[in-house]
């Protein structure tokens, strides 16, 4: 059984498609995330269609010392914070812990979170929100 033309098509896109991607070619923008304070520096890995649709957001983010990620929810997904530097407050549902660099949290099944960075140097994160 041979594959359609339209199979085809996106199997020769892939085959012509890099694997990979330059850390200069990655979309970067400033954001105010969730009513924080100052702005997250973000870095997109992926887009949700390069994650076929299993997640919403795959992101390198930096918070200047100052800055945060404002409380709030995560209904029908699950966002993951890998602290890559620094030292980030997490307000883990209205407990704050202390992450360092190898530290993971977890957010998810309606349960609500911030980030926020108290300190004197960045904190550089990996965020992933998967889809429930």
């Amino acid at each position: 059984m041979g594959c359609s033309r339209t199979q085809g098509r996106r199997q020769k896109e892939k085959e012509d498609k890099e694997m990979y991607q330059r850390s200069e070619d990655c979309p970067r923008e400033d954001k105010k995330v969730h009513g924080g304070n100052g702005f997250g520096h973000m870095k997109v890995l992926a887009t949700p269609d390069q994650m076929y649709g299993n997640a919403r957001l795959f992101n390198h983010a930096t918070l200047d010392p100052g800055c945060s990620f404002g409380y709030h929810p995560h209904e029908h997904e699950t966002e993951f914070y890998y602290i890559l530097s620094g030292e980030a407050i997490f307000n883990d549902n209205g407990t704050e812990v202390v992450l360092h660099a190898g530290d993971i949290a977890e957010t998810g099944g309606g349960a609500s979170h911030s980030l926020e960075n108290r300190g004197d140097v960045p904190v550089e994160l990996i965020a992933l929100i998967v889809n429930e």
